[in-house]
C-alpha cells in the first residue's frame, strides 16, 4: 500500500493526510480549498457525483473517508468494486452494518469505524479485558470536551455537528443482564469524578462499533457513555424531544454549530473499567487518559482532531505493514493495543 486518497479535508481529514503523508503518497479530495497548507495535492471536486468518485479512486491503493457518516457508504461500494483498501471514522450503525455485508467478498480490506469511539476505545476496552478469566463487566467512556467551558451546556462542536447529533438520536447497543438490546440514547445518565471535577455521561448510539457481537454470552454487562460537563444531557433532551428537533436535523446542527463554535484548548478524556475474575479473585482493571492539544509540524491541532486523526492513521499502518488482514472486515477490538501503540502514529497516545 503507497497510494492512498483522503476524502475530507476538514478539521481531521487535513491532519490524517498529514500524518499519513509521512509514509505513503497522500492525495487529497475535497469540494473546496483547506483553510491551511498541506504538505500533499488536493483534488477540487464533489465526491458525491459518482462519475468523479469512480474517475478519483482509479490507481490508488486504499481510500479514507473522514466525511459525515451519511456521505460514507458509496465511497465504501466503490473501494470495495475497485478492490481498494477502505477506513472510515464513522459512528452510524446501520452505515456499518452495510460495509460489514459487502466485506464479506471483498478482495480489499473495509475498516470503517476507526476513530476515538468506536476506535480506539474498544481496542483499549479488550486490551483490559483480556486480562481476566472471566468477565463481568466492561464500561467505556469518552468525552471530547472544551477545557474552559462556558454557558448551561458547557460544549462546543469540534467534532462532526451530524455525527454528534446523530449519536444523541439513533438508539444504542448494550449488553444489559446478559442480554443484547438496543436502548435509547441520552438515558443512563451517571456521574463521575475525575481528578476532583465532575461530570456526566449518557448512552450514545455506535462507541461500542461490533463489541456487543463479539462478547454476547461471555458478560453481564457492556455499554459506552459519552463523558459532558453537567446539565449536557438534559438541554439536548429538551431540544430535541420537547422543542421536536429530532426530525429536522439539518436545522439543529446549523443552531448548535453557530451557538457553539469550536475552540483550541480542549481535552479528550478515554476511561474504561473492566471487572471479572482472574482464577477465582474478583478484581477491577481502569485505564484513564486526558489527552490535550499538540503541535504537529509546527501547527496546532485541538486534541479531539489528533486523537480521531492518529487512531485511524495508525489502523492504515497496520494494514499496510501486515500487522492486520489484507482484506475483509476488521473488527476495532481484534486490534492489539500494544501493535497500536508501537506504530508511528500509535505513539502519540504514549
Amino acid at each position: 500500500m503507497q497510494k492512498i486518497l483522503v476524502i475530507g479535508l476538514g478539521k481531521v481529514g487535513s491532519l490524517v493526510g498529514t500524518l499519513l503523508s509521512k509514509k505513503f503518497n497522500v492525495t487529497g479530495v475535497d469540494k473546496t480549498q483547506p483553510a491551511v497548507l498541506l504538505p500533499f495535492p488536493v483534488i477540487p471536486g464533489d465526491i458525491s457525483n459518482p462519475e468523479f468518485l469512480e474517475q478519483t479512486l482509479a490507481g490508488f491503493d486504499a481510500v479514507v473517508s473522514c466525511m459525515p457518516y451519511n456521505l460514507n457508504l458509496p465511497i465504501a461500494r466503490k473501494a470495495c468494486e475497485q478492490g481498494i483498501h477502505y477506513f472510515d471514522l464513522t459512528e452510524d450503525v446501520a452505515t456499518t452494518a452495510a460495509i460489514r455485508e459487502m466485506a464479506k467478498e471483498s478482495r480489499s480490506v473495509l475498516a470503517p469505524q476507526c476513530g476515538l469511539a468506536p476506535g480506539f476505545i474498544g481496542i483499549v476496552g479488550m486490551d483490559l479485558a483480556k486480562r481476566f478469566t472471566k468477565l463481568r463487566d466492561i464500561e467505556l467512556r469518552v468525552g471530547a470536551l472544551p477545557r474552559y467551558p462556558n454557558g448551561l451546556m458547557g460544549y462546543s462542536f469540534t467534532w462532526s455537528p451530524a455525527g454528534v447529533v446523530n449519536e444523541y438520536i439513533n438508539d444504542a447497543e448494550v449488553i444489559h443482564n446478559g442480554v443484547r438490546k438496543m436502548v435509547p440514547s441520552l438515558e443512563g445518565i451517571e456521574m463521575i469524578n475525575i481528578e476532583g471535577q465532575e461530570f456526566e455521561a449518557f448512552i450514545t448510539s455506535g462507541g461500542l462499533g461490533t463489541m456487543c457481537e463479539t462478547l454476547e454470552g461471555k458478560l453481564d454487562t457492556l455499554n459506552y457513555k459519552t463523558i459532558r460537563y453537567p446539565g449536557h444531557c438534559s438541554l439536548m433532551r429538551f431540544m430535541l424531544y420537547e422543542l421536536c428537533l429530532k426530525d429536522k436535523r439539518e436545522l439543529i446542527e446549523q443552531i448548535l454549530t453557530e451557538a457553539k463554535p469550536p475552540v483550541q484548548q480542549d481535552v479528550v478524556y478515554v476511561y474504561a473499567v473492566v471487572e471479572g475474575w482472574k482464577e477465582n479473585r474478583l478484581e477491577r482493571e481502569e485505564f484513564y487518559r486526558a489527552y490535550h492539544p499538540i503541535e504537529i509540524d509546527g501547527q496546532h491541532w485541538r486534541a479531539i482532531s489528533w486523537t480521531t486523526a492518529a487512531s485511524i492513521a495508525s489502523v492504515v499502518e497496520m494494514v499496510a505493514n501486515g500487522g492486520l488482514p489484507s482484506k475483509g472486515f476488521i473488527r476495532q477490538e481484534d486490534i492489539l493495543l500494544q501493535d497500536f501503540l508501537q506504530t508511528q502514529n500509535g505513539s502519540f497516545f504514549n
